[in-house]
């Protein structure tokens, strides 16, 4: 089985087309500044890399120039599109209704759009894909992949907050979580690294990326995560603040004559390492730079960073009364050896983790850092959240033909 991955953004599009026979990677690219001047695509087949430079009004435009290249003759994937046996799309918020992967008809598309209003930057841009590659490829299968899914089954203890219940029965607002497609991942292949019974075992996942987000996930189920209603809540990220006190908010709006959407662009957008650093960066590579160098203030932001994450983890600790392994995963969490050394030495102690210097000194590569006397493993598992929706898409589709045979 063949298996194109959509995720689709409001300007961008990533792609993946995968051979689910190998779980080969065939051909995967970016479609950028969609409906903007300057848009084009970056493919890659292999190590070979094509720049498509084009204007593209909207997404199924793009997505019908990505086709193009997946079938094109010396990079694509395949000779003709009929070698497409499905398609799988990452949607951010399923709400309450979706709590795994679904095949996609008109009644999950209407579901979709009545959860727009929880995802209101996330959910439109990822139905239009969905529109666009039915369009584009009638007859072929497609599922949907939800971020919020994963985290589906955590308790009402961890879900629900202390406002007037009212809010959560008109609105739903409560705890959703998100990056779950990573954090499920990460979870079974940390499993599987150590030989545990994923089932019986508890494990930190840690996605630290330009958004963040902590997971504790327990006998196989994610039982609490950072991110809340939305993904401002939790870590300090790149340009989000993650935890403050809601009364900031109204103090903001009276002292300074803020709208609720400027608080809303300040909080998400201006916040994080970039607000901390007084504007100077939301890359936390740089950050860490000017911090070994003695920059005070780059310095105090990596230092308030790893400080919220530590916390994060401790909480997880008791949640679970225990943990067996603890996770680094995306951008930041693969490439970081400092961050994962100074979270590790500085406020994990207690857990009995002993990092190992010469192991934790690599980025972007899958292993154990912590040395063999540890008692709580520590690892680093880059993440692969393309395959995990091809996973979904291959299952949920394998699973309709067994039900049509029978």
């Amino acid at each position: 089985m063949r298996v194109l991955v959509v995720n689709c953004g409001s300007s961008s599009i990533k792609y993946q087309f995968l051979d689910m026979d190998t779980e080969q990677v065939l051909c995967k690219g970016l479609a950028e500044r969609i409906g903007i001047p300057g848009s084009r695509i970056v493919h890659k087949k292999g190590e070979e890399k094509t720049i498509v430079e084009k204007p593209m009004k909207d997404h199924e435009e793009a997505l019908k120039y990505v086709l193009e290249l997946i079938t094109d003759e010396k990079v694509g994937g395949v000779k003709d599109l009929r070698e497409i046996d499905a398609v799988g799309h990452r949607v951010v918020h399923g709400g309450e209704k979706f709590t795994g992967s679904v095949l996609i008809d008109d009644e999950v598309i209407r579901a979709l759009e009545e959860y727009s209003y929880l995802a209101p930057l996330h959910n439109p841009p990822n139905i239009m894909g969905i529109r666009a590659i039915m369009k584009l490829l009638p007859g072929v299968p497609n599922v949907a992949v939800f971020d919020t899914a994963f985290h589906s089954k955590m308790p009402a203890k961890a879900y629900l907050y202390a406002i007037p219940y009212e809010y959560y029965k008109k609105y739903k607002i409560r705890r959703y979580g998100f990056h779950g497609t990573s954090h499920r991942y990460v979870s079974m292949r940390t499993a599987e690294i150590l030989g545990l019974d994923y089932h019986k075992a508890k494990i930190i996942t840690v996605h630290l990326g330009n958004g963040a987000s902590v997971a504790a996930v327990m006998n196989g189920h994610s039982i609490d995560t950072s991110m809340g209603f939305t993904p401002l809540e939790g870590l300090v990220m790149g340009t989000r603040c993650g935890d403050i006190d809601p009364s900031i908010v109204t103090f903001l709006m009276e002292r300074e004559g803020l709208t609720a959407e400027e608080v809303y662009t300040i909080l998400n957008k201006k916040s994080g390492v970039l607000g901390l650093t007084d504007g100077f960066s939301s890359d936390m590579r740089d950050i860490e730079d000017k911090a070994l160098e003695g920059d005070p203030v780059c310095r105090l932001a990596l230092d308030i960073y790893e400080y919220r994450i530590a916390k994060y983890i401790g909480a997880y600790v008791a949640a679970m009364n225990g943990v067996d392994a603890i996770a680094f995963t995306a951008g930041v969490g693969e490439n970081s050896p400092i961050t994962r050394k100074e979270i590790c030495e500085n406020y994990l102690g207690y857990l009995g983790i002993k990092i190992d210097d010469e192991k934790n000194n690599v980025k972007g590569e899958e292993r154990i850092i912590s040395t063999p006397d540890s008692k709580v493993k520590v690892l680093i598992v880059p993440t692969n959240e393309e395959l995990m929706i091809a996973r979904d898409t291959k299952e949920i589709i394998e699973k309709g033909l067994k039900q049509l045979e029978y």
